[in-house]
């Protein structure tokens, strides 16, 4: 799923800040450029991103397979995929920074018009119920019937860079980033009710069918992208897309991942 690497990034690098929304984003974006320089994201080698983890996310799909790593500095409320944010010597903070290799799921998802819509997830994809009725979901692994009915408000995958967020809200495990894994946790399950999910092989295929979909409609999201009236759901590690993160020596993804199960 994941890589820890690491990487000397030149006092030369190219450097590109983008930021969020937010005021104290922006602002750290214009203070940064006005000492640094900066260039625009297709021409620099690596990208500096300013704001939170939900921002973070964005950047890593904007970014993804263009070889750009993206080191991220916390202007937003978590910061968990984030550095923390200091202005000074930033140049010898990118050269000494470790990189991570995130390597995303890929989404394929049926709707009841029979269309087909794909997206890509770093964190997870989830399905969810729409109205209010529990979703009824049957899940097969590798072509095999896991699972023959859950009833919950829904289920999800999870990659080990996404297994502390919604995945730990929904009582799921915390892999560690190097494990090669994924969570299949139930979200709010009804039946069974002692089913607390599975950790997976990351090579797995895991089919998702929705059972009764005109009465209890589903809704599929993929990290941010959502796709509604699902009938049928595949996801699967994409071995042909990565993303790259850079992180301070001693503060890496790993060590996050770690201090999250101990805290």
């Amino acid at each position: 799923m994941s890589q820890a690497q690491t990487q000397t990034w030149e006092h030369t690098a190219r450097i590109a800040f983008v930021a969020s929304e937010a005021q104290e984003a922006r602002e750290a974006c214009e203070r940064l450029t006005a000492q640094f320089g900066a260039v625009d994201a297709d021409e620099a080698n690596i990208v500096v991103a300013l704001g939170g983890d939900g921002f973070m996310l964005q950047c890593l799909h904007r970014f993804m397979n263009t070889g750009k790593p993206i080191y991220g500095m916390n202007r937003g409320s978590v910061g968990f995929l984030m550095n923390e944010y200091c202005e000074e010597d930033l140049q010898d903070r990118l050269a000494a920074a470790e990189t991570v290799v995130i390597r995303p799921l890929r989404m394929r998802a049926t709707t009841s018009d029979g269309k087909r819509h794909e997206a890509l997830a770093i964190n997870e994809v989830s399905l969810l119920r729409q109205r209010h009725q529990a979703a009824k979901l049957r899940i097969c692994v590798d072509g095999k019937e896991r699972l023959e009915e859950l009833i919950c408000d829904g289920v999800l995958v999870a990659t080990p860079a996404g297994s502390t967020a919604y995945n730990l809200s929904a009582h799921g495990p915390i892999i560690p980033i190097e494990a090669p894994l994924l969570a299949l946790t139930p979200i709010s399950p009804f039946r069974p009710r002692r089913w607390r999910g599975a950790l997976l092989a990351n090579q797995a295929r895991i089919d998702v069918h929705v059972e009764e979909a005109e009465k209890r409609p589903v809704s599929a999201v993929a990290d941010h992208q959502e796709i509604r009236y699902v009938t049928h759901v595949a996801i699967q590690e994409d071995k042909d897309s990565s993303a790259l993160m850079l992180f301070d020596p001693g503060h890496s993804l790993d060590e996050r991942i770690l201090n999250e199960q101990f805290g």
